[in-house]
């Protein structure tokens, strides 16, 4: 009898355990939590229930208070950066047994085995956010006909060369109403973890973690085939005509990739409040020849920026975006591409603290029908030495090629003069990618190409054209310039009419 009652009292003290404190996925065990900060954490609990949470790095109790719906939230202090695994406990007394005082203490103490959790294994050091659409998404095992560069190889070697990166990936969902919570956890760089960690957000935080010598977090959430629009509220959603939100006609949308605002819901939200750096961003395929959605990008484009960092509520945290990549599109997205590249750009005069790289240059001819080219670790790299120059005061650090700055006609040659050339321009004979027209807006081909070193201009010529008016550089879909300035980052293509 008396066996039976201790263990009716086990499984009840057992129940209760498993029933009280929660948090959400993006909170547990292997996280990176952002160094000298209030880092947020949340879950839920009993209603109205008090809580303390207690770091290893310090001798702070925090308190705070569960909500009528046994939601709390609470920011705890970070310190500097550190591989040193950290914990974190989070304790829970309810409103009928909570005590003040000392009594408190010695009662609250009795109830640690019953209402008690550890958050293990905690690194602190920088966290960023990974978004996007497919190459964002593309792990270092890479997509069925699309491999990684070295991907696999850097899988395996991760942990020994980056262990402390970490990465959650948050697993693809739709919803048609915001989410608090997600599937997903977060591991560490042991082999195999990695090889399904995105290629991209993996060769950011390695070299972001080798530069700096300390931890770097990941949050992936990227969603194949999205368009802005689907990673946009409905609130913002709802100015832009082109948009039904009816939800069953959201649902009736096929290929279900680019249905709008599903994936802001599932995959977002549910990871809004945590504690990041800044974002990195590698979208745009999906909105290339869409109408409204591809004229208005820039501008959709900052709403949504606006948006998530409203929603973060950490300000005008940084903002990385990755140009698209060279691509020969079919159907109605043949010859919108430059279009949509341009968009990017623009949006750099749109969006406070938004910076872009170019990925002109990394294609392969093979790759001409492939829309996931293979090199993502100097994508990756692209996007650290921006973080590093623009988000850590780096600047000794070359991170943007060569920018189209003005045209000047003489005669029948363009001379054409750049932005972003500490280093000046790095090739000076067989430059690729120019065009001219004249008056009749047909361009033809540049058939002598030249650098005056002096001034750092490209001076462009073609026997067709003998009054020019317009010069375009890779302005299409599919065309691998090769015009470079310093750390070898390409030009961005660029138009100077606007046909």
């Amino acid at each position: 009898m008396k066996k039976n009652l201790i263990l009716s009292l086990l499984l009840l003290a057992s129940a209760t355990l498993q029933a009280e404190i929660k948090t959400p996925a993006v909170i547990g065990d292997h996280m990176v939590l952002q160094r000298n900060t209030q880092a947020r954490l949340w879950g839920w609990s009993s209603p109205n229930s008090h809580l303390t949470v207690e770091t290893s790095w310090g001798d702070q109790t925090y308190r705070t208070t569960a909500d009528e719906k046994g939601r709390w939230e609470i920011a705890v202090q970070t310190g500097d950066a550190t591989f040193e695994a950290q914990n974190i406990v989070i304790c829970e007394y309810k409103p009928s047994e909570y005590r003040a005082g000392r009594a408190a203490i010695r009662y609250q103490s009795e109830l640690q085995l019953f209402d008690r959790i550890t958050i293990n294994d905690i690194l602190i050091g920088e966290v960023w956010l990974a978004s996007g659409q497919s190459n964002m998404q593309m792990p270092l095992k890479g997509f069925p006909g699309a491999a990684i560069l070295n991907g696999q190889a850097d899988a395996t070697n991760a942990f020994r060369e980056n262990p402390g990166v970490r990465m959650m990936v948050v697993e693809l969902d739709q919803k048609l109403e915001e989410q608090e919570n997600c599937q997903g956890e977060w591991t560490t760089a042991r082999f195999p973890n990695p090889m399904n960690w995105s290629a991209t957000a993996y060769y950011f935080a390695s070299a972001l973690s080798q530069s700096l010598q300390i931890p770097v977090g990941i949050v992936t959430s990227a969603y194949g085939g999205a368009t802005v629009e689907s990673w946009t509220s409905r609130d913002v959603l709802k100015q832009y005509e082109d948009i039904d939100l009816v939800p069953e006609h959201i649902m009736a949308i096929e290929p279900h990739y680019v249905r709008p605002l599903l994936m802001y819901n599932a995959m977002f939200c549910p990871i809004k409040d945590y504690t990041y750096k800044g974002i990195i961003w590698y979208q745009g395929e999906s909105n290339v020849g869409k109408g409204p959605s591809s004229k208005n990008y820039a501008k959709r484009l900052a709403n949504m920026v606006k948006l998530w960092r409203s929603e973060i509520g950490l300000g005008d945290i940084p903002f990385l975006s990755v140009e698209i990549a060279p691509y020969a599109y079919d159907g109605d997205q043949q010859g919108c591409a430059a279009f949509l590249r341009e968009q990017q750009y623009k949006a750099q005069k749109l969006i406070p603290n938004y910076h872009l790289v170019s990925t002109n240059d990394l294609v392969e001819d093979f790759e001409l029908h492939n829309i996931h080219p293979r090199q993502k670790q100097k994508v990756g790299q692209r996007l650290c030495w921006m973080a590093l120059n623009r988000c850590y005061g780096l600047t000794q650090v070359c991170c943007a090629g060569p920018r189209y700055k003005d045209l000047e006609v003489k005669g029948d040659s363009c001379f054409i003069s750049f932005y972003d050339l500490q280093m000046g321009i790095c090739r000076n004979y067989d430059i690729q990618g120019f065009e001219i027209a004249g008056p009749d807006k047909v361009f033809y081909p540049a058939e002598t190409t030249s650098l005056r070193w002096q001034t750092n201009e490209v001076v462009v010529q073609t026997s067709h054209v003998k009054n020019p008016v317009a010069v375009r550089y890779c302005f299409k879909d599919f065309e691998v310039g090769n015009l470079i300035g310093g750390n070898e980052l390409p030009a961005f293509p660029f138009r100077t009419d606007n046909w």
